[in-house]
């Protein structure tokens, strides 16, 4: 008589401490992979005018989630919620800027001033966090569907993305008529 092993039921309710580190590592390296992704595309439009105020915005708010795309798309159960899936973006919308920020500060800007490296670390993480985390409340069930078989895209993730974009590109056009007016001024 051949005896089976038993096997474990499926597991109840969300996912268990294990679950949420993962959720959480898959979101800092979608934001790491994120720059690579943005780097790339913005390299490849050519770098033409208006790149910093449409192209980048536009570029970067797709990109910063990727790993929350990524979770929805192979282990769903890991996002609790509109809220949870905001936060995780908000998460990689982080390690985008920080990237980001260490890049300017290191590779950009040759001896960088103390107020320069203080904005670098400020003000843009903000804005990179709270533009992925209104990006993030539009990631659902919703957008997988659009993308697996071209059902319509879903309104909120429409509304959600845009607004992204807009702060993001407002803070863009902020920061350029601030430097041309000597405000920031780095060199």
């Amino acid at each position: 008589m051949e005896t089976t092993e038993p096997v474990a039921p499926a597991p109840v309710g969300g996912p268990g401490p294990l679950g949420h580190i993962a959720a959480v590592l898959v979101a800092i390296v979608g934001g790491a992979l994120g720059i690579l992704g943005a780097f790339v595309e913005e390299v490849r439009s050519g770098g033409f005018i208006l790149l910093p105020f449409i192209g980048a915005p536009v570029i970067e708010e797709l990109f910063k989630p990727l790993g929350v795309y990524l979770l929805l798309a192979r282990w769903p159960r890991l996002l609790l919620g509109q809220l949870h899936t905001a936060v995780l973006s908000a998460l990689a919308g982080l390690t985008f800027g920080v990237i980001e920020a260490l890049v300017y500060v290191n590779v950009y800007v040759s001896d960088p001033p103390d107020w320069f490296v203080v904005y670098r670390f400020s003000l843009p993480l903000l804005l990179h966090t709270t533009a992925s985390f209104i990006v993030g409340l539009g990631i659902s069930p919703g957008l997988m569907a659009w993308a697996g078989s071209g059902s319509p895209f879903p309104r909120a993730s429409r509304k959600f993305y845009i607004a992204g974009i807009t702060l993001h590109a407002l803070f863009n056009i902020t920061a350029t008529a601030l430097a041309l007016a000597g405000v920031l001024d780095v060199d």
